[in-house]
């Protein structure tokens, strides 16, 4: 079946770099030219081989993105999975969204700076297409060949009240001083019937991740990958002060018609979703819930996730 494609978003990545300080060695300046040079062409590509292609398309810098998008069949990001993340918080579960990774890393680049700085790009996870394969991923679409998968969102709720964006990672609730400690109280919920005993915690927060973001902070706190489509959400509290008898309750799986129920009361918290820049303020007394019950995300994933 061939999907019917009229109208196309290619959301991008801006060009500037954070440019490191004017003493700093030629070889990262010269470097980070190149980061941008690399990014600049592969823009230059895309657009190139959208032209040759019978849909009317837009270019716009995800900086200048006002959110919803809505008037388009399909988004294609040309960045990393920043721009991929950008994206979905602008999006309903019907527009599918496809990434192009415009600056893959290199093994061999990496290793060669080793002992100089870290030479890694965007890991590129979600993407599914680079410049190497981007017109055949995208013919590939446009014949129905490639279908979207539905990646879980989580949704978050305080004191009853929806939060308006739907993180595809992960979410933080934590106290907005990293060196301070976080209270709070938490169980696990299926409709009014509680699932796990309550909770009181002393802690550095509470992560939850969905199946996409189990891959990223969650595993590198020592979390475990989960299959991309999984409908469950993973949540783990940070760096536990005597968890106690508690301890198996630390960590483990919201399942997807289950709630995690959480009340805070630190004076002060924030709830951080898929990283710092969206934020909610949160304080003494808040009820916070969060479950996989948010629209999906349609994404077209790389073969090797399905």
């Amino acid at each position: 079946m061939v999907m019917k494609m009229k109208r196309l978003l290619l959301l991008l990545k801006p060009l500037t770099v954070s440019l490191p300080p004017s003493h700093s060695p030629p070889q990262i300046l010269q470097f980070l030219e190149n980061r941008r040079k690399v990014h600049h062409d592969a823009i230059n590509f895309c657009q190139a081989i959208l032209q040759k292609k019978s849909v009317e398309w837009k270019a716009v810098l995800r900086n200048n993105l006002s959110p919803p998008i809505n008037d388009v069949d399909l988004v294609v990001t040309v960045g990393g999975d920043g721009t991929l993340l950008q994206a979905s918080h602008s999006l309903d579960d019907k527009i599918p969204v496809l990434g192009v990774n415009s600056d893959p890393t290199l093994i061999d680049e990496v290793e060669q700076f080793s002992s100089e700085f870290d030479a890694t790009r965007s890991t590129g996870h979600l993407c599914a297409a680079t410049v190497e394969n981007f017109e055949q991923v995208l013919d590939g679409i446009l014949e129905g060949q490639f279908l979207p998968s539905e990646l879980t969102r989580t949704i978050i709720s305080v004191n009853a009240l929806h939060l308006s964006t739907y993180a595809l990672n992960d979410i933080l609730v934590a106290h907005p001083c990293p060196a301070s400690l976080s209270r709070f109280s938490f169980r696990i919920k299926e409709g009014d019937k509680p699932c796990s005993p309550l909770v009181n915690c002393r802690s550095s927060g509470l992560r939850v991740s969905t199946a996409a973001g189990s891959t990223a902070a969650m595993h590198s706190a020592g979390g475990f990958p989960m299959p991309i489509l999984s409908r469950d959400l993973q949540y783990m509290t940070r760096e536990p002060i005597s968890s106690g008898a508690a301890s198996d309750l630390m960590h483990g799986l919201i399942k997807h018609d289950q709630t995690l129920v959480a009340t805070w009361t630190c004076r002060k918290g924030v709830i951080y979703i898929d990283g710092s820049h969206i934020n909610h303020a949160i304080q003494d007394g808040d009820i916070i819930e969060i479950s996989s019950r948010a629209p999906v995300l349609k994404v077209i994933l790389p073969h090797h996730l399905l």
